[in-house]
C-alpha cells in the first residue's frame, strides 16, 4: 500500500507540506506516515483523509477465504442407459 499512497502523491504533483495542509497536519506528521506503513497501523481515518487530500478514496475489503479443510464437490454425470 506504501507504494500505492507514494505514488498517488507524486501523480498529484503534492509535496508533504500540501499534503500535510490539506488534511490539517503537519509536514513531519505526513513523513511519519508515509516512512511507517508497513511497521505501523494508522487508522482508516487517517488513511481516508490522506487519500481523499489526493483525489482517491480507500476501499476496505472483507474477503473470506476458502477453507483448506473443505473439498470441492463433483457433480456425477448421470449415465444414460441405451435400450
Amino acid at each position: 500500500m506504501l507504494d500505492e499512497i507514494l505514488k498517488a502523491r507524486n501523480d498529484a504533483g503534492l509535496t508533504q507540506a500540501e499534503v500535510a495542509e490539506r488534511i490539517g497536519t503537519t509536514q513531519s506528521a505526513v513523513a511519519r506516515l508515509e516512512s511507517s506503513l508497513g511497521k505501523h497501523s494508522p487508522s482508516i481515518s487517517t488513511l481516508k483523509r490522506y487519500a481523499s487530500a489526493l483525489g482517491y478514496k480507500i476501499q476496505v475489503r472483507l474477503v473470506k477465504e476458502p477453507d483448506p479443510t473443505s473439498r470441492p464437490t463433483r457433480t456425477r454425470a448421470k449415465a444414460t442407459r441405451a435400450d
